[in-house]
């Protein structure tokens, strides 16, 4: 309980930049805990290297993602453990005429027709895609 309120008086000192990075925490952390898990069901002793995918559209980033991770890892079976991040570009298809493609950057409209997107096809992406142990 002490650390909610800890937390409830740290996020009214915040700004908007800060409150993101808050975000990217709570990610790692849950990132960290399938880390662990997986790792203590193969009953590993240590964690190599954890291979994560971030799609671009998620606004996550690689160096505030390692730095949590080594923040939170410290003390587990995964301290020493590599990160690989891989980044998944957005894709997006045309509600007119049905091409995907990935969108510019701030110009979000088709290429080829000039249409609005229809669907994101990728880049929401955020997943523990495989884990090394010993």
């Amino acid at each position: 309980m002490r650390y909610l309120s800890s937390v409830a008086v740290l996020m009214r000192r915040m700004d908007a930049f800060s409150w993101f990075l808050m975000h990217e925490l709570s990610v790692t952390e849950q990132l960290l805990n399938v880390v662990l898990e997986h790792a203590r069901k193969a009953s590993a002793k240590q964690v190599l290297k954890v291979n994560v995918v971030i799609g671009d559209l998620t606004g996550f980033v690689n160096e505030s993602i390692q730095f949590y991770f080594d923040l939170l890892s410290k003390g587990t079976e995964a301290e020493k453990a590599g990160l690989a991040i891989a980044r998944i570009p957005s894709r997006v298809r045309c509600r007119n005429c049905k091409k995907e493609f990935q969108p510019a950057e701030g110009d979000w409209s088709c290429p080829l027709c000039g249409g609005l997107i229809e669907e994101v096809l990728g880049g929401r992406e955020l997943y523990v895609e495989s884990i090394e142990v010993e």
